[in-house]
């Protein structure tokens, strides 16, 4: 079993910059080949942020948020990392950490991921 943990969301101003984390575990958490993020919206469907295979070689980030926010992971500390730069309201949702063992290329489908952690919500005001 791989536990996801998330922390650091709260309620920020428009233009404000954030940073999410995911701290992992458990029995069978190095086998996992990929992390990321989604996020959920009152009202609307989870959608893809990004993910980061473990080896960096493969990063993927939706079209909403490239050039604002920066996935990473540390190794040492089995976290993986958003960094949320330029924040909007639309931003506005609950965040969850992701993650998998069989792949290692970004997939869009949150079905897709084995794991989730139970979320951290993100507010932006204008």
């Amino acid at each position: 079993q791989v536990q996801l943990v998330e922390s650091g969301g709260r309620a920020v101003q428009a233009g404000d910059s954030l940073r999410l984390s995911c701290a992992a575990s458990g029995r069978t958490f190095s086998s996992v080949s990929i992390m990321g993020w989604f996020r959920q919206a009152p009202g609307k469907e989870r959608e893809f942020v990004s993910a980061m295979s473990r080896g960096g070689g493969n990063t993927g980030y939706a079209d909403s948020v490239k050039g604002r926010f920066t996935i990473s992971y540390n190794n040492a500390k089995d976290t993986v990392y958003l960094d949320m730069n330029s924040l909007k309201p639309e931003d506005t949702a609950i965040y969850y950490c992701v993650a998998d063992r069989l792949f290692v290329t970004p997939r869009m489908s949150p079905n897709a991921y084995e794991y989730r952690g139970q979320g951290t919500p993100v507010t932006v005001s204008s």
